[in-house]
């Protein structure tokens, strides 16, 4: 009888690869370097004797071998997941809640889906988000009145952990014939002139004034503030003001060409997310199965982010 080399992670390889479209991607996914990653496939295309997918195609088009351990990924780790939750439920308890504090207007555009997604995989957990704007996010997780924080940086000094997510790039949005798209990119002086729009939170919260102007010691000559994207963009598409905002939360604006977008930088501004929590909610199984969810789903969803 043949004996079987298959083991989980070989299944959970062959799905990032599936889902993620290259090995690349798969590989930040799963957190593994490139060359462990082709190191596995290798493995079980020698033990079969035939490629799983065809190495020139993008997104690769896998073969009847690699389709058939598909089939079987697709069967066998939801089943596992579902064990692994079922284990951890029967030894902590059956109820819980996860209760969100989410200091940017952003956030909501990659954080609901994950909610979703979480919530089918502990309906027993109460899940919630804490509403309004919080200028100090962390201090409700040490109050008690939330379990986790979104934030955009660590803070050594706080008694908290952290729980990256991932990093993505913040660009700078024009109205298509402003004198700026001229540039291959903007720096800070170019902001000194201008009116910035931004949302109506701290300077230390907003990475173009912590990271860009205040450090270069430049003020913009006006500021204007709105609560929402997409006001933030019409009043940029008219010519209102510039705006700085993530790359994926303004793609698809982008792609119709309603606003031009310019890089912050020559090698372009980079935002950060974390979860930040207790020691004892990291400790709960289910906060590491979200912490894992959101991950994977704002790496497949979100263009052009990185895992951190």
């Amino acid at each position: 009888m043949l004996q079987s080399i298959l083991e989980i992670r070989h299944l959970r390889t062959l799905v990032a690869l599936r889902d993620t479209g290259s090995l690349v991607r798969a590989a930040q996914l799963l957190n593994l370097t490139q060359s462990a990653l082709s190191h596995q496939i290798k493995l079980l295309e020698d033990r079969y004797g035939a490629q799983l997918f065809e190495r020139k195609s993008v997104p690769p088009q896998f073969s009847t071998t690699g389709l058939r351990l598909l089939h079987l990924a697709d069967a066998a780790l939801p089943l596992v997941e579902e064990a692994e939750r079922d284990v951890a439920r029967l030894a902590l308890g059956r109820s819980g809640q996860l209760r969100i504090v989410v200091e940017c207007h952003t956030c909501f555009d990659w954080l609901m889906p994950a909610m979703d997604a979480f919530r089918q995989r502990w309906p027993e957990i109460e899940l919630d988000i804490v509403s309004g704007f919080h200028p100090d996010p962390i201090a409700l997780v040490m109050q008690n009145r939330a379990e986790v924080a979104i934030v955009s940086e660590q803070d050594p000094d706080e008694t908290v952990d952290y729980h990256a997510l991932f990093r993505f790039e913040i660009v700078a949005l024009l109205a298509n014939d402003h004198a700026l798209t001229a540039k291959p990119h903007l720096t800070a002086r170019h902001f000194a002139d201008q009116t910035l729009i931004t949302y109506p939170v701290p300077d230390e919260m907003l990475d173009i004034v912590r990271q860009v102007l205040a450090p270069a010691g430049v003020a913009p000559a006006h500021r204007r503030t709105t609560e929402l994207t997409v006001a933030m963009l019409q009043l940029v598409a008219s010519g209102r003001g510039v705006a700085t905002l993530p790359l994926w939360a303004v793609q698809n604006y982008l792609d119709r060409g309603y606003v031009t977008a310019r890089r912050v930088g020559a090698r372009g501004l980079t935002g950060r997310l974390y979860m930040a929590c207790t020691q004892g909610t990291s400790g709960q199984p289910w906060l590491a199965d979200f912490v894992r969810i959101t991950r994977e789903s704002c790496f497949k969803s979100l263009p052009g982010i990185e895992l951190l």
